[in-house]
């Protein structure tokens, strides 16, 4: 009787709160939110300077160890509470303890994120436009560089890209999660698979592009350190939108009748898949026009408009690419900005557009000390870090790494096998006793120790 009430309970919660109409719906956000600009330029430049395919290997391994099972926990206690990511933790947790803090932890960890996040998506969405116009449409690197050193030089274009990106991404939220979120990502992903599909066919058609396609298909285990397997651990956990309360956000938002293990392994394998994809459109142009795979971060603004610039039709091929990576932040950012909205809206009672409107002044705000960390505010630095740089190594080293061991502990320990199985078998109608279990020694023992180990090598404790 006690779980027929709490189902009703939870029907009646969902029934009342805005949430994901269809199941391609949960799976286009989930995934907008899990693909972002980290497929597009992070994946690409890593797996480059990682030795390739042996790289991505290892990358999978991690990724089925880490990340898909934060992943599911996440979405799990997400739908269970059917709340913000804070209350979700206050319903969920026995009373008097303070596993509330996790996802506090991760409501500022998202807010810090998407402060430095948009203006590195200011950035792409300017080059859409600077590719149309045909500015940075040259082969010589150097002329690309500069190009991208006049843009993050200029406070004024900084700032006012950053805004635009911000107002474009309160304007979808102010739309609601159905109308908004599910309503513009399960439009954005087809173009975003269609524009990857279309640029990779045009790589692979370029003389000599069979060398990048062996780079990235290619394993040379002689490669393979212990510092680039931390590397994959770490990619897997942060790529995929977690332990910063955006999974669990978007949990709540998702149908009591969604299988939640299957799910998150499509989003998984069509991350992956993205990723694939993105490596198949960059490596075949950068290795047919003699430029280095492993070039790093300015892989994305120097190394790709000089490698288009270089081939046939190069400008039409440069401005899909950079709407594709534009695609690929939006959707990221919803998920991200999503987190404190619904905690303002949801635990606070403030309204949904006061809740939206309020991240975006603030947002504003500190966001534009990332924007301006290097033009204006390039000297003004806190532990020998620009405010860019600051809010990217305090997230990505501190407050996401122990949201995630937290969650795993909670789930793991706190909630156990019983409650974890209810959940995920959609109280009993999913017949996956054997994955529920396999789940369970993953999130108490493997995940949480190899996130602390990327995480004291983040923090440079060994």
């Amino acid at each position: 009787m006690k779980q027929d009430s709490r189902s009703s309970a939870s029907a009646g919660a969902s029934k009342a709160r805005d949430g994901f109409t269809s199941s391609f719906g949960v799976l286009a956000a989930t995934l907008g939110s899990a693909v972002g600009l980290g497929n597009i330029w992070k994946f690409p430049y890593l797996t480059g300077t990682n030795g390739g395919a042996g790289f991505l290997i290892v990358y999978v391994c991690a990724t089925l160890l880490v990340g898909l099972p934060v992943m599911i926990s996440e979405i799990m206690l997400g739908r269970r509470a059917k709340s913000d990511a804070v209350t979700a933790l206050k319903k969920l947790a026995p009373a008097g303890q303070p596993w509330w803090l996790i996802s506090a932890f991760g409501v500022l960890s998202a807010f810090l994120i998407m402060a430095f996040y948009s203006e590195v998506a200011a950035w792409v969405f300017a080059y859409v436009f600077k590719a149309i116009g045909g500015g940075i449409l040259s082969s010589n690197p150097q002329v690309t560089s500069s190009a991208f050193g006049k843009l993050i030089a200029d406070p004024v274009q900084s700032l006012l890209w950053q805004w635009l990106v911000l107002a474009l991404i309160g304007g979808i939220l102010l739309m609601g999660v159905a109308k908004g979120i599910e309503a513009v990502t399960k439009k954005l992903m087809p173009i975003l698979f269609l524009l990857l599909v279309v640029i990779g066919v045009r790589s692979l058609m370029l003389p000599g592009a069979m060398q990048g396609v062996s780079f990235l298909f290619t394993p040379d285990f002689s490669k393979i350190t212990a510092g680039v397997v931390l590397t994959a651990v770490g990619l897997a956990f942060f790529k995929l939108s977690i332990g910063m309360g955006t999974m669990m956000t978007y949990g709540s938002y998702f149908r009591d009748d969604q299988n939640i293990p299957a799910t998150t392994l499509r989003v998984m394998c069509a991350d992956l898949f993205v990723s694939m994809l993105a490596g198949i459109a960059i490596f075949p142009a950068v290795f047919a026009f003699g430029f280095k795979p492993e070039a790093g971060p300015s892989l994305l603004f120097i190394t790709i408009p000089a490698v288009f610039a270089s081939m046939p039709m190069g400008q039409l091929f440069m401005v899909a690419f950079f709407i594709l990576a534009a695609i690929a932040s939006t959707g990221a950012m919803l998920s991200i900005l999503e987190v404190p909205v619904s905690v303002l809206s949801e635990r606070f009672g403030i309204s949904r557009p006061r809740a939206t409107v309020l991240n975006l002044l603030v947002l504003a705000l500190f966001g534009a000390t990332c924007a301006l960390s290097n033009s204006s505010m390039a000297d003004f630095k806190l532990f020998g870090m620009t405010m860019f740089d600051l809010f990217d190594f305090v997230t990505s080293n501190i407050l996401m790494p122990l949201g995630g061991i937290f969650l795993c502990l909670f789930v793991g320990w706190v909630w156990g096998f019983e409650r974890l199985k209810a959940a995920l078998s959609n109280e009993g109608r999913l017949h996956n006793e054997g994955l529920v279990r396999v789940l369970l020694l993953v999130v108490r023992f493997v995940s949480p120790l190899l996130i602390l180990v990327v995480m004291l090598k983040g923090l440079k404790l060994f």
